[in-house]
């Protein structure tokens, strides 16, 4: 079986306008760029992994943060709509707790904290290859009016 014919996770995600998450794979360019993939999804929470490529690196051979932040960011997306309605970052900050390099494989696991009207927080960890914390994210979430963008 070649790379191209093995099925991931993502292959089984069935799009549904009631859950906006199963929506967004397709157009998310930044994720595919990134080589972002989705390794579980279900309302309020999702796994993504990436492994990190040279060019993720910065000047000191250390994955560059804004490289951590993308993929715990992505997670939370993933995470946060949840329903009907399109949902965006309010406000997000991360920790970074140890260094990664070029060739580590980094898991984020995205979990809903609380969701109250339009609001939600999530936490999100981000792990390397052997489940150790790399950085902590936690996103403020908003969901859109339909209709209003706001």
């Amino acid at each position: 079986m070649t790379a191209e014919q093995v099925e991931t996770f993502e292959d089984t995600i069935t799009p549904d306008p009631a859950w906006r998450a199963t929506t967004m794979a397709p157009t998310d360019y930044t994720k595919q760029h990134f080589g972002i993939e989705i390794e579980a999804l279900e309302p309020g929470r999702a796994v993504l992994s990436m492994t990190v490529l040279d060019w993720m690196a910065n000047g000191f051979g250390i994955t560059h943060g804004g490289m951590v932040f993308t993929l715990a960011d992505t997670a939370f997306a993933y995470a946060c709509n949840e329903g009907e309605a399109m949902v965006v970052a309010q406000a997000a900050d991360i920790t970074f707790l140890r260094a990664t390099r070029a060739g580590d494989r980094l898991t984020a696991t995205a979990e809903r904290r609380w969701v109250g009207g339009r609001n939600g927080i999530y936490d999100i960890t981000v792990t390397d290859d052997s489940g150790e914390p790399v950085a902590e994210f936690r996103g403020r979430s908003r969901a859109l009016a339909p209709g209003r963008g706001d």
